[in-house]
């Protein structure tokens, strides 16, 4: 039977529903087709009180917002729903004035996706009425982890992973990275040369997982250093990458200290450099890569909010992929390996020593659970997150 996305419990449900009896302003962002207008539906669902959606890019849906704080004013009873928001930033002073008349819980679920234009001007109009949570594509948990290898191939966005077979999820995929890239960054008004720009996601997918060096980026691709630091801002703030920056905190040997830079979603890792079978995976230079960058995204996308992610690396060769990090004290390193029977490294072993981590992890793809030493577990992906995560 092929799953539909009604079939995928999202695990953030029941957050989002309590997150919208305690403020006017629900802000739910992350990348576009990745799930949030069909969350927000779904929450309009379980909220006592009628709600209307209406949609940014929607000529009509705009032309009801033409007086917008008067639409507000008519319309308090409802949970009013207004999607890609990022379009029409002109209208936070409204919501605020009308918030300001009648505060109550569930006025507003506001969805964007792109955070720069959304953030800046929600956080100047909003402040003290707005919450904002990130909605990630489908993370493991979600799934079924017998699809873990399907989830890792494809990705996590709903249309890719969904598709009928893995032709027609890399046809989305492409299209959805000319639309978000090529159409929305430079609607925005985020790009000056999507050539350039384009040949810059292509470096960052070929070098997936490297240490960041602005200057060899800006020498390969004819610009300055902040034309490239701009460019690596902007794929930041929609969702595209994820910066890791390096652990530096009390330590006193000499550290690499540039961030490291992943393609979050693995299916848009391997659209953009051709790859589009497990086979095509199975033997690809950037199999190591892929697999690390997407043990780490799944992790990262259900930490606690009070856990900060890092890598760690010195000059000497020590080196952990993941550093976990709450209330300036380390409580997991974890290495991943792209094999079920690993062994521990001398770099892992001795960033151990340099963090003193409480609890340390070699993450395979299906290994079995046991420890390898006394103070490392080796465990499968699967189980990290369903097992030892929430013990951290």
């Amino acid at each position: 039977m092929e799953l539909t996305y009604s079939m995928i419990k999202r695990t953030i449900l029941s957050e989002y529903l309590g997150l919208l009896e305690l403020s006017p302003v629900l802000a739910i962002t992350g990348p576009r087709q990745c799930g949030k207008t069909t969350l927000a539906h779904e929450i309009s669902t379980q909220i006592k009180k009628k709600s209307t959606y209406l949609d940014m890019e929607s000529a009509a849906d705009r032309n009801k917002l033409s007086e917008p704080e008067l639409y507000f004013d008519e319309n308090m009873d409802k949970c009013l729903i207004i999607d890609e928001i990022q379009f029409y930033p002109e209208i936070f002073s409204a919501m605020r004035s009308s918030i300001d008349k009648l505060r109550i819980p569930a006025r507003f679920i506001i969805l964007g996706s792109a955070s720069p234009a959304l953030l800046q001007q929600s956080s100047e109009s909003l402040a003290g009425r707005i919450i904002y949570k990130e909605l990630s594509p489908f993370n493991l948990l979600e799934i079924d982890s017998l699809n873990q290898n399907k989830h890792w191939l494809r990705g996590g966005f709903p249309e890719a992973y969904l598709a009928g077979n893995d032709k027609n999820a890399f046809i989305w995929l492409l299209n959805f990275i000319n639309t978000y890239i090529q159409r929305d960054l430079t609607r925005l008004g985020f790009i000056s040369s999507i050539n350039i720009f384009m040949r810059f996601v292509a470096m960052l997918a070929h070098g997936q997982g490297a240490i960041f060096n602005q200057n060899n980026f800006a020498r390969s691709l004819g610009v300055s250093g902040p034309t490239v630091k701009k460019y690596l801002y902007y794929l930041e703030e929609a969702y595209l990458v994820r910066v890791l920056q390096s652990y530096h905190f009390n330590i006193k040997k000499r550290l690499v200290k540039s961030p490291k830079v992943y393609l979050r979603d693995t299916g848009i890792l391997h659209q953009i450099s051709h790859i589009t079978t497990r086979d095509d995976l199975t033997n690809s230079i950037l199999l190591g890569a892929s697999w690390e960058g997407y043990v780490l995204e799944q992790i990262i996308q259900v930490l606690d909010e009070n856990i900060s992610p890092y890598y760690y690396r010195t000059h000497h060769g020590s080196e952990c992929d993941l550093v976990l990090e709450r209330g300036n004290k380390i409580i997991a390193a974890i290495e991943v390996k792209y094999s079920n029977s690993p062994a521990v490294g001398k770099g892992f072993a001795i960033s151990i020593e340099d963090l003193n981590s409480e609890s340390n992890f070699i993450i395979t793809p299906g290994s079995d659970d046991y420890p390898i030493r006394k103070d490392i577990q080796v465990c499968s992906l699967e189980v990290f997150l369903e097992k030892y995560i929430t013990d951290l």
